[in-house]
């Protein structure tokens, strides 16, 4: 009798402690303001520690991103251009773990730190292409690692490229010579898009977001892309004529 009544009890204590653990999956989350992408919520743990991490590294513009918009993170990045900062996206489950795991924090924030200090580089390796970039950051990713992307103005290279090639051309013969190249900028769009050129059709100016794995590749794609905006762009009006001349309208 004494053994059925100590297995009820402990059958009892069981239950009640299962009853009282709290349950990780119903903490309680709310949105965040600053700079996001989708509508991201963090718990008040997390909020805590996402305020401490950016004034750890104030020299970076973070942009929270919510789960169901990792994939779309870099696609709007140019929206938060900054030429003198470097912008960092990084989700919520990272940063909800980060608030948490002391180990995993260590981690990934070796990881912004190493990846602040070669994009910092980045200008050098580019020398006069540099100032074609708005800006530049990176991606905190799964598995530990992270990509690198950059935010180009191709009508920066274009302007640059007009100087040296002292095509002082009108602001009417720059859109003419634009409208007569649209057919050319529809086929290189797909040779931009096999070579890691994301277009940006939101943005007023003409921009191209260019992603990478490692910063020598990001090197490697900012040139090809500032050289296909300069090709698009640059001609000189004789240029535009030669193949140009179609009567339309009979």
């Amino acid at each position: 009798m004494n053994q059925v009544t100590q297995a009820e009890a402990i059958s009892s204590y069981a239950q009640a402690s299962k009853t009282a653990a709290p349950d990780k999956t119903n903490v309680k989350k709310s949105k965040v303001g600053g700079a996001t992408i989708g509508n991201p919520e963090l718990s008040d743990r997390a909020k805590k520690y996402y305020e401490q991490l950016k004034k750890k590294y104030s020299h970076m513009d973070f942009i929270l991103v919510s789960e169901d918009k990792k994939a779309e993170a870099q696609a709007n990045a140019g929206k938060y251009a900054n030429a003198n900062r470097m912008v960092v996206l990084i989700d919520t489950e990272k940063i909800e773990r980060m608030a948490t795991d002391e180990k995993y924090r260590k981690q990934y924030e070796a990881i912004i730190s190493g990846a602040s200090s070669q994009l910092s580089q980045l200008k050098d390796s580019l020398g006069a292409n540099a100032s074609s970039v708005k800006t530049y950051g990176m991606q905190v990713n799964d598995g530990g690692n992270a990509s690198f992307f950059a935010v180009i103005d191709k009508s920066m290279a274009a302007q640059r490229a007009r100087i040296e090639k002292k095509a002082a051309q009108k602001k009417e013969d720059q859109k003419e010579a634009k409208k007569a190249a649209e057919e050319k900028r529809a086929e290189k769009r797909k040779a931009e898009q096999d070579a890691g050129v994301n277009r940006q059709e939101w943005d007023d100016a003409d921009t191209v977001t260019v992603t990478a794995s490692s910063i020598e590749e990001l090197i490697q794609k900012i040139n090809s892309a500032i050289s296909m905006g300069r090709s698009d762009y640059v001609r000189t009006k004789e240029e535009t004529m030669v193949g140009g001349q179609f009567d339309f309208y009979g």
